[in-house]
C-alpha cells in the first residue's frame, strides 16, 4: 500500500519521500516504485531512512499497519520530527481518525486519505475529516489526490467512514439470508453476480478479504458503535475462523480451491428472450418493475398488457401480479383462473395471500439483469411452478428457486444497502453524489445505492425495507428517517 501510493506521488511530479524503518522493506518499496513508474517520475522517488529525513514535507501520509496504538505513536514520533505546518494523513480503512489526531501536536493537521488496494488502479480516495482536522488540511488532500489523478470524496469521521459504512448490508445481509436458509451461499452469490450485475458475490468477496479479516472489521463495527443492530457481527463468520476455514489463504472457506485456483463453475451465457408465441399474459402494477417487464414480455413474443387491457373472451392465460407495494388484502385468484405469479418485494408470497400462487423477484433496470429469483409455497400447484419458470425462462432471464422471503435474496440486499446510504447521508457522513461514487468506484457496484433507489423507486425501497420490518422485527430493519422523508440532505423524496 505505502510503496503504490508512493507510485502514484511520483508519477504527478510530487518529490516523494519512502520510509519504512526496516531497511529490506524499504528496499522492496523503492523497487516496486522504480519497477512500475517510468523513469522519468521515478527521478521524483527520494528515500528517507530515519523520519527525521521528512522534516520539510508538506503532507506525510502513513500506512502503517491498522493497530491504532502503533499509529498513534507514530503521529507523536511524526509531530516531533516534521515540526509544525505539516499535515499528517493517515490512510487507516477502520480506526477513527479522531482517536488519532489526538496524538499529534497539531491536531487540526491530521486527515484521514484512504486509498484503495491496489491504489495505482483505483479511481477513488476517500478523505476523512477527524472531529480536529482544519479547512488547511482538508484543501491539501484533496488537492493531492486530484493531482494523483484520483476521483475524491470527502466523509466526516466514524465507523467504516463513507465507502466501507455504506457497503456493509453486501455481506451482513447476505450471511443473514444464509443464516435463515433463504438461500445457500453459491446461490447467494450466483443471484448477486447474474441477477445484480455484480463482478463478485459476497461470499467470494469474504473468500478473497479472508473471513477472519471481515470478521474483526464486523466487531470494530460493532465496538465502535455501540452495538448498532445492522452492524452485528455474524455467528457464522465466528464459526468459520474457529474452524480455520478463512477463505483462499488456507484453501478453504466459503469454497473449496483447487490448486489452479478454481472453485466454482463458470455463469452461463444470457439467455436471449423468444418463443412467447402471443400467449397472452397480464402483468399488473404501475411501477418500473411491471412497465419494464411488460417491454421484456413483449419483445420475447407475448401479448403482454395491463389486466384492465384484457375483457370479453380476451383472456390472459397467465397473471404476474407486479406491483409494489402488494393491494391490500388477498390476491384475489379464481378458482380455475389462469395461474398467478406474484413479486415478493415488500412481503413474502405467503403473506401475499394465495397459497396457489408462486412468487419472483427482480430489481429494475432489467436491461443487464440475466436471473430471476423464483419462490414456491408448500400448497403452490407444480402446473403453477412451471409456468413461472417457462414465462421468464422465455423472457430471457435463467432462474434459481430460493426460500420464501420479503424481498427474496438481491431485493433484500440492495433494499439494506440504499437504507444503509440513506442513514450515512441523514447523519451528515457524506453526500448522496459522493455515496455513489465511493461504492462504484472504490467497492466495484454496478451502480451507487442512490442510482439503485432511482431505478427501482424510492417509493419501492422503502416498501421493502418496512416489510421486512414487518416480517422479522429485527431493528436492523427499520427505515432511514432520510429514506422515509427525503427531501432532506439533497435525498430523493419517495413518491
Amino acid at each position: 500500500m505505502g510503496a503504490g501510493i508512493a507510485q502514484l506521488g511520483v508519477q504527478a511530479g510530487i518529490e516523494t519521500w519512502l520510509h519504512d524503518p526496516f531497511p529490506e522493506a524499504l528496499e522492496r518499496g523503492e523497487g516496486y516504485v522504480r519497477k512500475y513508474a517510468e523513469d522519468a517520475a521515478s527521478a521524483h522517488l527520494h528515500l528517507a531512512q530515519r523520519l527525521e529525513d521528512l522534516a520539510g514535507c508538506e503532507l506525510v501520509i502513513e500506512a502503517a499497519p491498522e493497530r491504532a496504538s502503533l499509529k498513534s505513536n507514530l503521529f507523536a514520533q511524526l509531530s516531533e520530527a516534521c515540526g509544525p505546518g505539516t499535515v499528517l494523513a493517515t490512510n487507516t480503512s477502520s480506526i477513527l481518525v479522531t482517536s488519532l489526531a489526538g496524538a499529534a501536536a497539531e491536531p487540526d493537521h491530521v486527515v484521514g486519505m484512504h486509498f484503495f488496494n491496489p491504489p495505482p488502479l483505483m479511481k477513488l480516495l476517500e478523505v476523512i475529516a477527524a472531529e480536529q482536522t482544519g479547512d488547511h488540511a482538508l484543501a491539501v488532500a484533496r488537492a493531492t489526490g486530484e493531482a494523483m489523478g484520483k476521483q475524491v470524496i470527502v466523509a466526516n469521521d466514524g465507523p467504516g467512514f463513507l465507502v466501507n459504512r455504506c457497503g456493509r448490508p453486501f455481506g451482513a445481509e447476505s450471511l443473514r439470508l444464509l443464516q435463515e436458509r433463504v438461500a445457500t451461499h453459491e446461490q447467494i452469490d450466483r443471484i448477486v453476480r447474474l441477477g445484480g450485475g455484480f463482478r463478485m458475490g459476497p461470499f467470494e468477496l469474504m473468500d478473497l478479504v479472508g473471513i477472519d479479516v471481515g470478521f474483526e472489521v464486523a466487531k470494530s463495527f460493532d465496538a465502535q458503535s455501540f452495538g448498532e443492530p445492522r452492524w452485528k457481527p455474524s455467528p457464522l463468520q465466528a464459526r468459520k475462523v474457529a474452524a480455520g476455514t478463512l477463505g483462499r489463504k488456507s484453501g478453504s472457506g466459503w469454497y473449496e480451491y483447487a490448486e489452479d485456483g478454481s472453485y466454482r463453475p463458470d455463469d452461463p451465457p444470457a439467455l436471449e428472450p423468444g418463443g412467447g408465441d402471443g400467449e397472452r399474459v397480464a402483468i399488473d402494477g404501475s411501477g418500473a418493475l411491471a412497465q419494464e417487464l411488460r417491454e421484456r414480455a413483449n419483445q420475447a413474443g407475448f401479448d403482454a398488457r395491463a389486466p384492465e387491457d384484457f375483457g370479453g373472451s380476451d383472456e390472459p392465460e397467465l397473471i404476474v401480479d407486479a406491483s409494489v407495494p402488494a393491494p391490500a388484502g388477498d390476491l384475489g385468484a379464481l378458482d380455475g383462473g389462469p395461474p398467478l405469479v406474484a413479486v415478493c418485494a415488500d412481503r413474502s408470497l405467503a403473506a401475499r395471500g394465495d397459497p396457489t400462487a408462486a412468487g419472483f423477484h427482480l430489481l429494475p433496470p432489467l436491461e443487464g439483469a440475466k436471473l430471476v429469483e423464483l419462490t414456491r409455497l408448500p400448497t403452490t400447484p407444480e402446473a403453477t411452478a412451471r409456468a413461472a419458470q417457462r414465462f421468464f425462462t422465455r423472457c430471457g432471464f435463467h432462474h434459481e428457486w430460493v426460500g420464501d422471503a420479503p424481498g427474496l435474496v438481491l431485493g433484500r440486499i440492495v433494499a439494506q444497502l440504499v437504507n444503509e446510504a440513506a442513514f450515512a447521508v441523514g447523519e451528515g457522513v457524506g453526500a448522496p453524489a459522493d455515496v455513489d461514487a465511493g461504492l462504484e468506484l472504490g467497492l466495484a457496484h454496478p451502480r451507487g445505492p442512490v442510482a439503485w433507489g432511482g431505478a427501482i423507486g424510492f417509493d419501492h425501497v422503502l416498501a421493502q425495507v418496512d416489510g421486512l420490518w414487518d416480517d422479522l422485527r429485527d431493528p436492523r430493519y427499520r427505515a432511514a428517517p432520510v429514506l422515509r422523508r427525503g427531501g432532506a440532505h439533497g435525498w430523493p423524496q419517495p413518491t
